[in-house]
């Protein structure tokens, strides 16, 4: 027996003893994090086979790199690539759990965009398991400092070492192909990178990507005017006529966008401890001139609120990795809302509490042609005013209708609340109902920020009915993304009442509110299945702008030929009568997996996967080719970036002068602010008035 122990010992104190006993514990790590961290959908034998083996090929590759290195070299090189491939695992595992996704080169490259407060979010989501993701390179780093395992400086064959570099090259190869047989078309059709590293494994998803973001930068570069002919013909194939009876309802009149951060459809009508957690909204959405739709989903990927943006302003998808906004809003050609809206009469503005630089707001607006950008240095500040992405709502809603006032009408107006968003919390003076009680501290917080952001909203309502804004505006309100993931099923299903949450109930989750108010309006909740994709068009029919030309990738929801087909990032979908989640399809009206698809339902589930892979597709390509440069719509001037400043001064001196128009809200009341009613307390201590404290009249002096 001791020899038998001698003969162990023997073997880990040899540099290929310690290589293997490395491989073994990262393998064992990475494939427990596979099983616990992540929902991959591993379904059958093969699949489980494959995430087992994906791990070993790319570790014996990179920790194979370390056998090259001559003596105690070759040591601190292996623990170097062992800490940082675990740095990215645990980055990923951070991630993933509130975005059932996994980190790509396009989001790093953009982080600066979006790193504001980052670290509470981070701190909020971490467990301490998440840590065992370092156990491997902890076990290493104790057994080489105790002297148990010892180093071996005798150097090693380099034939030997480039056997080990072919070895995990013949595995791979092995294992692409294992995976092909399984799903083919892995790398060529895959919108969902869960299949990637299912199938490939964490390291493999990382170098594709990497060589994806490469193509795409090849790609625009390589792109050439006929690129956008299949574009245009395939949207001249499938045009939807817009609906007559309400097209132009709403023309001239002037257009808010309020967008909801992160507000989910549930919540309409919901009640938590004998109260409505959204009494102000749910009145909306239930009034005779609100046209309510109450299947509407989001289908945001990556860049969550920076992709319902691109939607709603452009009707383009949002890229499969990353925000469009970031990689491609500075440079890139757009026919989005504002530019439309503008060349229409409209005085356009956009509006959010937080700095300009936030998801490259700053320069993709004056790409889509924002006249006007209303951020952070334009409101004021004070202790305790800000909370998580930026001003609280309420101070916020009250600060902008200041500017909004200002406005030359017709205007379009844009408005980003933030106070609804991860990690939803909330100062104990701002807290009017109680927690939930699902134990999850990411869910339990929700009905507070909601409640807060539905506060503001009534606030904002008022002064619209004062200034008399509520006669002549249309006041368009959307929830931009999911609040809370699929990751928190248990919380989930305690929150709605139901014994489980599974896959079907989540991709039903990602409903979102879509409410279109305005005074005269034929409203009603309408059951028509549309997402953010749709918003344009319909926005565009009511106001009478005709958009036969525009590349926009959805309909009028309003049109009865509006197909019902909502396409999720993923490639995943929702029908009235089908919902696709990964390789299962269930009956979407009873929620129950159809295990075998009649020749019927084939063919129309064949027909919904073509028209959502083939848009998807096409405006990726709009997106990533920058096709929109070659392409000008007959009535529409290509936006001039140079003709936007959002500087302070600037704007301040155009407001100004615009006053000379009349046509103002401020200009028709010779000046005078109409007051804004808030019981924000921060405004109260800070000493300023809960009404209208003059803000656009004193500005220029902040």
């Amino acid at each position: 027996m001791k020899h038998i122990g001698s003969k162990i010992r023997g073997f880990f104190d040899s540099r290929l003893g310690f290589f293997f006993l490395a491989i073994a514990l990262f393998w064992a790590k990475t494939y427990w994090a596979y099983q616990n961290k992540f929902n991959l959908g591993v379904k059958g034998s093969m699949q489980d086979l494959l995430l087992a083996l994906n791990p070993i090929p790319t570790t014996l590759l990179l920790f194979g790199i370390a056998l090259y290195m001559r003596g105690r070299k070759s040591y601190i090189v292996m623990l170097i690539i062992d800490a940082l491939t675990s740095i990215w695992l645990f980055a990923n595992v951070l991630y993933y759990r509130e975005f059932s996704d996994f980190l790509t080169f396009a989001l790093i490259k953009g982080s600066g965009a979006v790193s504001n407060n980052l670290s509470k979010g981070i701190f909020g989501i971490m467990r301490p398991s998440d840590w065992f993701v370092f156990l491997d390179l902890a076990i290493l780093i104790i057994l080489l400092a105790t002297h148990l395992i010892h180093m071996d400086l005798r150097p090693i064959k380099k034939r030997f070492a480039l056997g080990v570099s072919l070895l995990a090259v013949l595995l791979f190869g092995a294992n692409l192909s294992m995976a092909y047989s399984d799903r083919s078309g892995l790398l060529t059709r895959t919108f969902d990178n869960n299949y990637i590293v299912k199938y490939l494994g964490l390291n493999a998803y990382t170098v594709v990507d990497g060589v994806k973001t490469a193509r795409t930068s090849a790609t625009k570069a390589n792109a050439k005017a006929s690129d956008i002919d299949s574009v245009l013909n395939y949207l001249k194939k499938n045009k939807v006529a817009p609906n007559v009876e309400y097209s132009g309802v709403a023309k001239g009149k002037n257009v808010f966008i309020i967008h909801l951060e992160s507000f989910q459809q549930f919540l309409i009508d919901f009640k938590w401890d004998g109260q409505e957690v959204t009494p102000n909204l749910n009145k909306l959405y239930h009034e005779s001139d609100t046209l309510s739709f109450d299947n509407f989903f989001n289908q945001v990927g990556q860049g969550k609120t920076a992709d319902a943006e691109m939607m709603l302003e452009n009707s383009l998808f949002g890229l499969p990795e990353g925000s469009a906004m970031v990689s491609d809003g500075t440079s890139n050609t757009f026919q989005a809302a504002p530019a439309i809206m503008d060349q229409n009469g409209y005085t356009t503005a956009a509006a959010h509490g937080d700095v300009p630089s936030f998801w490259n707001r700053d320069n993709t607006y004056k790409s889509w042609g924002y006249d006007y950008f209303f951020t952070k240095n334009y409101f004021q500040s004070g202790k305790n005013f800000d909370v998580g992405y930026g001003l609280k709502d309420k101070i916020f809603m009250k600060d902008a209708a200041e500017y909004v006032e200002q406005l030359p009408q017709p205007f379009y107006a844009k408005l980003i609340t933030v106070t609804n968003h991860y990690p939803y919390t909330l100062d104990k003076q701002n807290q009017t109902i109680t927690k939930t009680d699902t134990g999850d501290d990411t869910v339990d917080g929700y009905v507070q920020t909601a409640k807060y952001l539905d506060q503001s909203i009534g606030e904002f309502m008022t002064w619209l009915k004062q200034s008399g804004l509520d006669k002549n505006s249309m006041v368009v309100f959307y929830g931009d993304h999911y609040g809370i993931s699929g990751n928190h099923k248990k919380a989930v299903a305690k929150l709605l009442g139901k014994k489980s949450f599974d896959d079907f109930d989540n991709a039903q989750f990602q409903r979102v509110p879509f409410m279109i108010h305005m005074d005269g309006l034929k409203g009603g909740v309408n059951h028509t299945y549309g997402g953010e994709i749709d918003v344009l068009p319909t926005l565009l029919n009511l106001l009478g702008i005709k958009a036969d030309n525009y590349v926009q990738f959805g309909s009028d929801l309003l049109s009865s030929q509006h197909s019902q087909t909502v396409a999720f990032r993923n490639g995943d979908f929702v029908t009235p009568q089908y919902t696709k989640v990964g390789s299962t399809y269930y009956d979407t009206t009873t929620g129950k997996v159809i295990k075998h698809l009649s020749s019927e339902q084939k063919a129309t589930i064949d027909k919904a996967t073509n028209q959502v892979t083939t848009e998807l597709n096409l405006s990726d390509r709009v997106m990533n080719e920058d096709l929109l440069r070659f392409y000008t719509p007959n009535g529409f001037m290509k936006v001039d970036k140079s003709d936007y400043s959002y500087n302070k001064k600037k704007a301040l001196a155009k407001l100004k002068k615009a006053q000379k128009k009349g046509t103002s809200v401020l200009a028709k009341n010779k000046g005078v602010a109409i007051p804004y009613v808030t019981d924000a307390p921060e405004l109260v201590k800070a000493g300023s008035s809960s009404s209208s404290s003059s803000l656009s009249s004193s500005s220029s002096s902040k």
